[in-house]
């Protein structure tokens, strides 16, 4: 059994004047125990809003409209009140994107672990004070921070240091996933490289599934074992990192990898991705990159494509799996 398993997640925001924007589109994904996974994709294509939906912290006016999330073969989406803090608290954490943000100004360090550990104790735990400090001091050591920092306040942290408190925090509790939303994200790139060792460190020695957030396709081609391609609320190709580089892809990833250049060619040359992406508050028919597509054709404006076959992975693309399948054949007559 999967240990994260969504089937036909959708997510609505409804503000109170206002169109309705459908920020998620019938996404369905696995998670296996110990797998680490990226979600890339455009600013504004639904991939934090999927995180926390994945998470159950959606905030009015964004809920869940539809679909099964199934945490080790708990449906966590009609969970409620108890129930539901049990399961965040047994289960998975969520790493915000901006540490300072996270985190509350006027408490120190130590404040935020005891705040914690005690709001969600377990039968056992040491919650004195020395045993919460001796606690938050072995999770800051994890994150290769000093005990010193538990007397500090988040203003006297640097960006990386109040990220590395942030994957401290997440976890205190010893959580199954672990759901990184941009968690390098205003870093300079000495300290994204830093923080995103630690991550894989971690990742590794202690066995915790992952989801990795992120606009940047580079980072989360050197971290993840597989990446998620998202564009418009959907995911649209599902392949192990170690192919994203070479072979047949969705156009949309396509277009994505011709974003990035070789540092070390003579010649740098960048592509882009033209026009914009659609918008979400307006039902769609058909492929939702099809105005943007070199490949598109008639059944690509007419009929969404589900994800399909594009060996070893999956791409929600009608032109791609039918070449996929040609060549497919061609191999089995040889």
């Amino acid at each position: 059994m999967a240990l994260l398993e969504a089937r036909g997640v959708n997510v609505v925001y409804e503000p109170t004047r206002g169109q309705r924007i459908w920020s998620v589109r019938d996404v369905d994904l696995t998670l296996e125990q110990g797998e680490f996974v990226g979600l890339v994709g455009e600013s504004g294509c639904g991939k934090s809003t999927l995180g926390f939906a994945l998470t159950r912290m959606l905030r009015p006016p964004a809920h869940l409209s539809g679909g099964v999330i199934r945490f080790d073969g708990t449906d966590v989406a009609s969970l409620t009140g108890e129930r539901l803090r049990r399961a965040r608290r047994d289960g998975f954490a969520l790493v915000l994107q901006s540490g300072m943000n996270a985190l509350n100004p006027v408490r120190t360090i130590g404040h935020h672990f005891g705040d914690v550990l005690k709001a969600n104790a377990r039968p056992g735990d040491d919650l004195s004070r020395d045993g919460i400090g001796r606690r938050a001091a072995e999770l800051l050591e994890a994150v290769r921070l000093e005990s010193a920092m538990l007397t500090r306040y988040p203003h006297e942290l640097s960006g990386g240091m109040r990220q590395r408190v942030s994957i401290a925090l997440a976890l205190s509790l010893q959580p199954r996933l672990i759901v990184f939303d941009e968690p390098t994200t205003a870093l300079d790139v000495i300290v994204q490289q830093a923080v995103m060792d630690t991550i894989k460190d971690l990742q590794r020695e202690r066995g915790f599934s992952a989801i990795l957030i992120s606009h940047d396709l580079g980072v989360v081609l050197e971290a993840t074992d597989r990446v998620m391609v998202m564009y418009a609320g959907r995911i649209v190709e599902d392949q192990p990192a170690r192919v994203m580089t070479h072979g047949l892809h969705h156009p949309y990833t396509e277009a994505l990898l011709g974003c990035y250049a070789d540092p070390r060619a003579d010649v740098v040359e960048l592509g882009g991705i033209p026009g914009s992406p659609p918008d979400l508050s307006v039902p769609n028919t058909g492929c939702s990159f099809a105005p943007r597509c070199p490949l598109t054709e008639d059944i690509c404006r007419s009929q969404d494509p589900p994800l399909l076959s594009l060996a070893p992975g999956w791409a929600a693309c009608h032109v791609r799996a039918r070449v996929a399948h040609v060549e497919e054949e061609v191999r089995s007559v040889r």
